[in-house]
């Protein structure tokens, strides 16, 4: 949802942005669910019958793996041979790997799909695996990795341990296999060094949009990479960490059951709620009320708007508390209140015009601003502050800045509201001037809820 914003952000300012979505599809799990396929799915290991297994739920076929990882000594050995293996390229681990990736792909794509998330171009962990070796041996030429403890590490300058020894970077461990750290320097020399005349993106700005808990490894990452060359002068590479995700007390978000909560079933939720919100307000009555087809529609925009809108309107580095409640409320920094806003814009303007229900939005040609009132000048100095918002956006990628103006600018709208008739204006340039003003601030909410990844309604 954060960079799904701050890629829309840096797009409407005229960079060129690759989405990639860097997948954890290589590395220990793996190699823990692809032994466990072998016991429980083995037919997931052949090339010819893999396609066909149906892997069920993979929240509990991963449960079920890690069970006996923690449990079983001998199966976490293999475990741990089998990502070597799946690493050199085994034909079974290989044909077990794509099975997983295959269920997982069509599951998150139903997330992405509810969020309107698009563009999303996937380049997992997996696809920096041929370039692993070249990281290693490169780094071992320059004098930056040496062996310790029979694996190979980085050691860098003010990385210590708890007890003060150096805290090694590993980029190949004991047993040949690799770290999450060659893969992110294969990752930078792939995003920065290389063309995308060579199949690589040639950036000059890569953001890397993690929990805040990875702070310290891309910071090592990064310095590693720096020390090796392979950040060009001009080029930018920027960790853009954000908090965790409570529940209502404060504590970490799960069931009643202690089990982690599924985004899915959030949203699910939130469309509910404002379904039943919704249905409340209406002038229909009786239990077996129900919402028609353009009303579920409109319940769907509000409660995934909700959920996006409670992630973005905080700061970024925060952990926050999940609220239903909070979140669908029609009073303060809210989606909903949002959406509200720029319903109420439209109705004003449809008033204005006299357009009777069903009739096509008609927005009014631009006209010169006159000022009666103080409410219409700091709405003014209000919408004269977009281009600076998105422009700090832009550049310290906090999303929460555009939530906070939506807000103030609302806020000025209603004031100017309250003080301001439109449609019986004093005179037509004072009524054409304040169309204009209406106009404007309904482009301009359209817009940020845009770059936020919420549809408007014109009817709420």
């Amino acid at each position: 949802i954060i960079g799904d914003t701050l890629s829309k952000v840096l797009e409407f300012a005229g960079h060129d942005v690759v989405r990639l979505n860097h997948v954890g599809d290589w590395g220990t799990q793996f190699g823990m669910l692809v032994e466990h396929l072998r016991d429980e799915y083995p037919a997931a290991l052949k090339e010819e019958t893999s396609g066909d297994v149906d892997l069920g739920d993979l929240v509990q076929l991963y449960k079920a793996a890690k069970k006996r990882f923690d449990a079983d000594e001998d199966f976490k050995v293999r475990a741990r041979e089998g990502v070597v293996r799946l690493q050199g390229g085994d034909a079974e681990a290989i044909a077990a790997w794509k099975s997983l990736c295959a269920a997982s792909r069509k599951e998150y794509q139903k997330i992405y799909d509810a969020l309107t998330i698009e563009g999303l171009e996937e380049r997992g962990e997996s696809f920096y695996n041929p370039y692993l070796n070249d990281v290693v041996e490169d780094l071992e030429e320059q004098g930056l990795a040496v062996e310790s403890e029979g694996a190979t590490a980085v050691f860098l300058d003010g990385y210590a341990n708890r007890d003060g020894t150096p805290l090694p970077m590993l980029v190949r461990k004991s047993d040949g296999g690799f770290n999450y750290a060659t893969t992110d320097l294969a990752a930078i020399r792939h995003r920065v060094l290389l063309p995308a005349s060579d199949s690589g993106e040639g950036a000059d700005r890569v953001l890397y949009v993690t929990d805040s808990g990875q702070s310290q490894h891309f910071e090592m990452v990064f310095a590693a990479a720096e020390k090796a060359g392979y950040i060009p002068d001009g080029v930018s590479l920027e960790h853009v960490p954000f908090g965790l995700v409570q529940g209502e007390d404060g504590k970490k978000f799960a069931t009643r059951s202690g089990d982690t909560v599924r985004l899915r079933d959030l949203l699910d939720e939130a469309i509910k709620i404002a379904g039943e919100d919704m249905l409340s307000r209406s002038s229909s009555d009786g239990a077996d009320a129900e919402l028609s087809e353009e009303a579920k529609k409109v319940a769907e925009i509000v409660g995934i708007g909700a959920v996006k809108y409670a992630d973005l309107s905080m700061n970024r580095e925060s952990n926050y508390r999940f609220s239903y409640g909070r979140m669908l409320s029609l009073n303060g920094n809210t989606a909903p209140y949002m959406l509200y806003a720029y319903a109420r814009l439209c109705g004003i303007i449809r008033k204005a015009n006299d357009l009777k229900d069903g009739e096509k939005m008609e927005w009014p040609e631009p006209s010169e601003i006159v000022i009666s009132h103080e409410s219409e000048r700091e709405l003014v100095r209000s919408l004269v502050k977009l281009p600076d918002v998105l422009s700090e956006v832009e550049r310290e990628l906090y999303p929460n800045r555009l939530c906070d103006y939506l807000f103030e600018t609302s806020q000025k709208f209603n004031q100017f509201y309250e003080n301001c008739s439109v449609k019986n204006a004093e005179t037509p340039e004072l009524k054409a001037s304040r169309l204009s003003l209406c106009t404007v601030t309904a482009g301009t909410i359209r817009l940020l809820m845009g770059l936020l990844g919420i549809k408007v309604v014109e009817r709420l």
